[in-house]
């Protein structure tokens, strides 16, 4: 699986290619949205590509420009007043998560409960249908890549949808069908695997074909010709020379202010804690569960965000929507992401006429199949299946994400998340089991004041003449209010004609016997 131009390649270059058409207009939305030059999206698209997919321990996840990171880059460039003040920020939480990395803090990643990943991953699904209906009608008022409930154009996420009803394109519905009719073909093998056609994957040939319809227009229909902005708008580059004086610089000239450093550290914090869900997200959805050294990720995700900001690009985070479109175009190594970060910095340069073609309804049919995807009915079976610990959780997550954004939502998920899995080791760890009036009520491991509750109803429920045997053995630590809560049981049990035995009790209960 580890070569990277052996068999694999063939599946990587599929896969970038996709990868690139999603990540194209997510780059570009994002920096608007962020009220940055769309020229900082496609830098740190770049650089998420070639830098981070390189040094990366992930062999499926990509990196890139974050939504989740929108409203706190737009909130950081005003306070700090200018776009070069943002990158300094920038430079220097990347430098913070490096450090962060080589502190091994990546460990943290593994603490996310399963459910609350799933239910982030099928947010994530849902979140790509629902913004992607009203750029399949043709009503592109909000930019591509937000992902927020509340969006930038006053409306949220259903709201829009109704405008969208109200106020389509007729020459976007065409497209998507067409889009979505080959989309859906290409995930026949048959097709997939052909020798001639699926050389090319079919999310290239929906944009294709795309591109093809609306030209027609120009002939056939003239007044459902899309244009404007209902079309990939790239910032024009004519030459290398002129790439070079759009790219910004950072400022360091409130380097000792600490707003500087609030919004330094607030970078690395939220970038850190994306990262880490979005490389286990994709950890979970590889088909050959191969496991992201979550430390390593950290340190190249320094790196790369270090470098963004030195060039005038945007915060860098692994970026789950583009990790998902790579997994299910079948990207098997890293390379898929580092060819898409390639093609992002030669076909910008080379062909942005061709590229400023591309409407946006037919890359929105890519992104609802990379939803449906994420958001199958059945998972949400699969879920329901595993009980209600999981179940809740995982739809408490998927409804948080979907009414404000991910990093909220998914703090509520992980709040419901720990709160069922600290309701199972509790009830995990104190059992009673009865055997024709024979009672043993085990302590397992840990078990705390938090516990207390529960061993007190449990031990009340055991009647009058019964044997009972308190058993220790695997018990590392016992409370001292749980001590208290057996020697009175101790006490008092003679009064109900209960007899006791003790086994594995480091210290002394019997004083009561």
């Amino acid at each position: 699986m580890d070569n990277l131009f052996g068999e694999n390649l063939k599946y990587d270059l599929k896969a970038s290619l996709v990868v690139f058409l999603v990540a194209l207009p997510l780059c570009l939305g994002i920096a608007i949205a962020s009220g940055a030059p769309p020229m900082a999206g496609l830098i740190a698209g770049i650089v998420g590509g070639i830098v981070v997919g390189a040094l990366s321990g992930s062999h499926v996840s990509v990196s890139g420009p974050a939504a989740g990171l929108t409203v706190i880059v737009l909130d950081s460039i005003s306070s700090l007043g200018t776009f070069q003040l943002f990158l300094g920020a920038v430079v220097m939480a990347g430098l913070i998560q490096l450090f962060l990395g080589l502190l091994k803090a990546g460990v943290l990643g593994y603490y996310f409960p399963h459910s609350v990943i799933k239910g982030m991953l099928s947010a994530i699904g849902l979140i790509l249908i629902l913004k992607q209906i009203p750029h399949a009608l043709g009503y592109d008022k909000d930019t591509m890549g937000d992902e927020t409930f509340l969006q930038a154009d006053q409306h949220n996420t259903f709201t829009e949808i109704w405008y969208a009803f109200q106020y389509f394109s007729p020459g976007a519905i065409p497209i998507v069908l067409v889009a979505l009719a080959i989309l859906i073909s290409f995930e026949n093998p048959r097709l997939k695997n052909h020798k001639i056609f699926g050389i090319v994957p079919g999310a290239l040939w929906a944009v294709v074909s795309g591109i093809v319809i609306n030209e027609l227009y120009s002939i056939i229909k003239p007044d459902w010709k899309l244009d404007g902005e209902h079309l990939v708008n790239i910032p024009m580059v004519n030459s290398v020379s002129e790439l070079g004086s759009l790219l910004t610089f950072p400022d360091f000239g409130l380097f000792t202010s600490p707003e500087f450093w609030v919004v330094a550290f607030t970078l690395a914090a939220i970038a850190s804690i994306e990262t880490l869900l979005s490389i286990d997200a994709a950890d979970k959805m590889d088909p050959y569960k191969r496991i992201t050294p979550a430390s390593k990720e950290l340190v190249a995700q320094g790196i790369g965000n270090t470098l963004s900001g030195l060039i005038g690009g945007l915060p860098i985070t692994a970026v789950i929507v583009r990790s998902s479109a790579n997994i299910a175009s079948g990207g098997r190594t890293k390379l898929s992401a580092i060819i898409h970060g390639f093609l992002l910095a030669i076909l910008v340069l080379v062909i942005p006429g061709l590229l400023s073609k591309i409407p946006l309804s037919c890359l929105a049919a890519v992104l609802f199949l990379v939803g449906f995807k994420l958001a199958k009915p059945s998972i949400f079976i699969s879920s329901y299946e595993k009980g209600i610990a999981q179940f809740i959780p995982f739809m408490v997550t998927i409804v948080a994400i979907l009414l404000t954004d991910l990093l909220v939502g998914i703090g509520i998920g992980m709040v419901f998340g720990l709160f069922f899995v600290m309701k199972t080791n509790f009830q995990r760890a104190i059992t009673v089991t009865e055997l024709g009036g024979n009672y043993l009520v085990k302590l397992q491991k840990d078990v705390s004041f938090l516990n207390k509750a529960i061993l007190l109803n449990k031990l009340a429920e055991i009647p009058q003449g019964s044997s009972v045997i308190l058993n220790a053995q695997k018990a590392q630590f016992i409370d001292h209010d749980i001590q208290e809560v057996l020697n009175d049981f101790i006490a008092t049990a003679p009064s109900k004609n209960i007899t006791i035995t003790l086994e594995g009790f480091s210290y002394n209960l019997q004083k009561h016997l």
